[in-house]
């Protein structure tokens, strides 16, 4: 029997020890509790809760019970169609019984082999009541007294490659001084014309084309 944690879970069935289960509007699920007898177990299952699975154990104390809730109209659970001389909804009174030392999820549901065909591991089963057989019963119990498996250790996430810090450049070489040039031998084109004059008898200057000499002729 499922019913959300925080609108009344298992331990609020141990807080008042008997309740109701009000609230169902499925026919399929109200079929399946007046096929309950008084005295069934009831295995109690923690729905939209993370995660979900049974948590504890209560038995059937009473069953063709009307569900007053049906006839509130202040309650979620209302049906207007219903009447207190022509009741729709009924259901059964639950005790606690206990609560499982260890919470069996439905992970763990899902992985047992021998609850391959419990109703409530199958695709698409989303019935707040379903019947459960007396060896499936007996495994979800003996589940609920054994410690869960330790989760697999996460991998180790790989060591990033340490970068290798880049190799200094080596200090360029100082480029050798370039040897200074020698100092020309050549002589100035000043100093090459004095010397041509140099060479010249003394007191002699060059006659000019035609050779004839600049120099004035003294007058006869």
């Amino acid at each position: 029997m499922k019913s959300e944690p925080d609108q009344f879970g298992i331990a609020d069935l141990a807080r008042v020890k008997v309740e109701p289960w009000t609230g169902v509007r499925s026919y399929f699920a109200r079929a399946h509790m007046r096929a309950m007898s008084v005295g069934d177990a009831v295995l109690f299952h923690h729905s939209n809760a993370t995660p979900p699975g049974v948590a504890g154990l209560a038995r059937v104390v009473r069953t063709s019970v009307v569900d007053p809730t049906q006839f509130d109209p202040d309650s979620p659970y209302f049906d207007p169609k219903a009447t207190r001389d022509q009741p729709i909804w009924d259901c059964v009174e639950v005790e606690y019984a206990a609560t499982l030392p260890y919470f069996v999820a439905m992970d763990r549901i899902r992985a047992e082999p021998s609850l391959a065909d419990m109703l409530v591991v199958q695709r698409g089963m989303r019935l707040s009541v379903q019947p459960v057989t007396e060896a499936q019963y007996q495994t979800i119990v003996a589940l609920g007294h054994t410690p869960p498996p330790a989760p697999p250790p996460k991998p180790a996430k790989a060591a990033k490659p340490v970068k290798l810090a880049k190799a200094a450049k080596p200090a360029g070489v100082a480029k050798a001084a370039r040897p200074a040039r020698a100092a020309s031998t050549a002589k100035p084109a000043k100093a090459r014309a004095a010397a041509r004059r140099d060479k010249s008898p003394a007191g002699k200057r060059a006659k000019p084309p035609g050779g004839r000499s600049s120099a004035r002729q003294p007058r006869r």
